[in-house]
């Protein structure tokens, strides 16, 4: 079963000398020594701090760091080192994972999610729609799930659930789940009746009380018209610190620009005046199907929320002009949001991403450009939008229509068909994927992309990206394909400024896969995640690739190289047809874990390859004693926003510096991973210091020493030690 997180129960003397229980490591042997179990007690030391933090001001948009007790920073703009007082040192031996080690065991039934329908062991979870946050601050994230049927309300019957708040009931004894969804009041109405639909479920700090409140974000049906319900809206939900939830005062989500086709929410804030605020993505909307606004809504901390999107530079436009068709100003069909600083700033940037081959959508904050809004476009003139393989040619519907057509501009371009096209035509009822006067234009070029998370891949210090896309091998080259982005900064080693973006297709990233047909496919690419699974100090990356014909989940491991390479199915995840992921550490043993949606909606084309329900699969993590690493649970303090999303952590160990940022959501339907972050440090025992910059008006920046690794550390804001809240056991 791995490792389990122990609660550490310690004090600090007037010198500052820790005063440990019975908690010491060989660190000859690497052996851990009894702890005592006993618990921190709650999180009383956070209630100034909270107060504190709501009393921060909108707008404030100060540069520089500040020193540790807020007067500012040193004349060479260097911050206070503090050094940490220290637990016992715990050195792990660290073998690098090999192809024919089992990393991953499926304990679906053995968490108590159990059959596919409820029994007396089991509680018959299914959905396509994950996240994670630690609901209730024991320190085990819980775990959300949707469906995702449009309108309909959960009548909370077996088999006809559409939402799960599963709590991790894991302290005291081995890891398992239960079913709070009514007793949280998480999915609570208006009037009283039955379960609200919530398709979208992000956790953040709303009203910086020091627990965790979710957006629970509803997509009503294309045409309004046809809308089976017309009560409910998006809600923010305000959490008591015990998981369990109470509606915000107005339905403020229920507006006529704010209750429609929501695919999409991330929490940020935006303004960096310690006051959470939400980024929200739509999809095509009305009768005419057309793509519409996304709105970015400032929260006053009490749970109010007010659009702000033209006022910051973020309103886009009708398709009605081509001109602004093909500079990428229109709407877009937003599948995802984002929110990274990606030229490390300081300033929070906002991220989109489109289905329908058109470009993403990438906003600078800060006002790099002199204009008087918050926010710059520059998706195209920093690469973000789309790769550039232009080559329509390899597209067969152009091929096959260019055959048709000889004459038609460009056609003498066109590589002879490699199929036949009566089938092919007669395959997408009677007319080709393919627009000539239009699908040869770079505005069309792009991919169908479900997903854009941020991370540190190459450990250079800036945000790079894993794209998740859906790509048919109809298609050819030109449509965009799941793949990293890397970010080449902004030239000089310097913060600000616009930064350039590369996108390596998959034989460049070793993320290329072997399909059952290798001449007909379909990438059903929409969710995934980085996280480093075997906690070797690199991001590792998995791909839920939805229901297609010969689709599942795949785990790729990054090299020393930096390429990745597949994880064979029989050492991590066998899962088909997953869409919807969560990454976190459920059982506090030290190392990540799985949870993975099922989807349904083409099994008729490969049923031996689908469940008969959405049953969700949870994969439990088996490396935990294998490497060192270190978790963070971090603070915000006066002026930051106390779930400190926004903040951007470094930890430097073992000659290497990893580089992550605390995030509120991402991708599809509101993916979110546990706010706490976790690294792998590989054979590293020792960190030489942490860095926090917060995510407040002056962007304070905060740096430890001696952090040690193996342990749950909790980092305040402020404050100059380090509290050590857990250690695996």
């Amino acid at each position: 079963m791995g490792a389990r997180l122990v609660r550490l129960a310690h004090a600090v003397s007037m010198a500052g000398t820790v005063l440990w229980g019975a908690a010491c490591a060989d660190s000859m042997t690497g052996t851990v020594l009894p702890v005592p179990l006993v618990a921190t007690g709650g999180d009383t030391a956070d209630t100034d701090a909270a107060k504190a933090a709501a009393d921060g001001q909108h707008d404030g948009d100060a540069s520089g760091a500040q020193s540790l007790d807020g007067t500012g920073s040193a004349a060479d703009g260097s911050t206070e080192v503090v050094a940490a007082p220290q637990p016992p040192r715990i050195c792990r031996p660290a073998t690098a994972w090999q192809p024919g080690t089992k990393a991953f065991t499926d304990v679906t039934e053995a968490v108590g999610i159990g059959t596919a329908e409820p029994t007396a062991t089991g509680l018959g979870v299914g959905g396509i729609r994950l996240s994670a946050a630690d609901l209730d601050g024991d320190g085990l994230p819980e775990l959300v799930v949707r469906r995702h049927v449009l309108g309909l309300r959960d009548p909370f019957e077996a088999g006809k659930r559409m939402t799960w708040l599963l709590h991790n009931d894991s302290k005291p004894g081995p890891w398992r789940f239960s079913d709070i969804t009514q007793s949280s009041g998480l999915l609570q109405t208006r009037d009283g009746k039955d379960g609200r639909p919530t398709h979208i479920a992000v956790y953040g700090d709303i009203d910086n009380d020091g627990d965790v409140d979710v957006f629970t974000g509803m997509n009503v049906a294309f045409d309004p018209k046809n809308d089976p319900n017309k009560v409910d809206a998006s809600e923010v939900m305000i959490n008591d610190g015990k998981a369990k939830f109470t509606l915000s005062a107005l339905p403020q989500f229920a507006s006529a620009d704010l209750r429609r086709s929501l695919n999409a929410a991330t929490f940020v804030d935006y303004d960096r005046d310690g006051l959470l605020d939400l980024w929200l993505g739509y999809g095509s909307w009305g009768t005419q199907g057309f793509p519409i606004a996304d709105q970015l809504v400032r929260g006053d901390g009490q749970a109010g929320f007010t659009t702000v999107t033209a006022d910051e530079g973020l309103l886009t436009k009708d398709w009605i002009k081509l001109v602004d068709v093909q500079i990428g100003a229109a709407h877009r069909n937003t599948w995802g949001t984002a929110a990274c600083d990606v030229n490390d700033d300081g300033h929070p940037d906002l991220l989109t991403t489109s289905y329908g081959r058109y470009f993403n959508g990438l906003w600078l904050g800060g006002g790099t450009k002199g204009t008087s809004f918050r926010f710059d476009d520059v998706q195209i003139e920093s690469g973000w939008g789309r790769d550039d393989d232009d080559d329509w040619t390899t597209n067969w519907n152009a091929q096959c229509y260019c055959q048709d057509n000889p004459a038609a501009p460009e056609c003498s371009k066109a590589q002879k068909p490699k199929v036949n096209c009566a089938a092919l035509k007669a395959s997408f009822g009677g007319k080709y994927r393919w627009d000539h006067a239009n699908d040869r234009e770079a505005w069309r070029l792009g991919g169908n992309t479900g997903t854009g998370v941020c991370g540190d891949l190459d450990r250079d210090g800036d945000l790079d990206f894993l794209v998740v896309t859906i790509v048919h091998s109809d298609v050819g080259t030109s449509s965009d394909p799941t793949r990293i982005v890397r970010n080449d900064g902004t030239g000089g080693g310097k913060s600000g400024g616009v930064p350039t973006f590369t996108h390596l297709k998959d034989t460049a990233s070793g993320l290329q896969r072997t399909w059952p047909d290798p001449l007909n496919w379909n990438a059903g690419d929409i969710t995934g995640a980085l996280f480093d699974f075997d906690n070797d100090g690199r991001l590792d990356v998995l791909v839920a690739s939805s229901d297609y014909p010969g689709t599942r989940a795949f785990l790729f491991r990054q090299l020393p190289s930096g390429m990745f390479s597949e994880v064979p199915t029989q050492d991590g995840i066998d899962f088909r047809h997953s869409q919807g992921a969560a990454i976190a550490d459920f059982d506090a043993d030290g190392d990540l874990d799985v949870a993975l949606g099922h989807s349904l909606a083409r099994c008729s084309s490969s049923p031996k390859e689908c469940q008969k329900t959405e049953q969700i699969h949870v994969f439990r993590n088996d490396l935990g004693a294998q490497g060192n690493w270190l978790q963070l649970d971090l603070r915000g303090g006066k002026g930051a926003n106390r779930s400190a999303i926004g903040a951007r952590v470094q930890i430097t160990a073992g000659g290497v510096t990893q580089t992550a940022e605390v995030g509120g959501g991402h991708g599809h339907y509101g993916q979110q991973n546990d706010l706490l972050q976790h690294f792998g440090l590989g054979a590293a025992c020792d960190i030489d210091k942490v860095t926090v910059r917060w995510p407040d008006a002056a962007a304070t920046t905060q740096t430890w020493a001696g952090v040690r690794a193996n342990y749950r550390v909790r980092l305040r804001q402020g404050d100059a030690a380090p509290e050590y809240v857990g250690i695996a056991q």
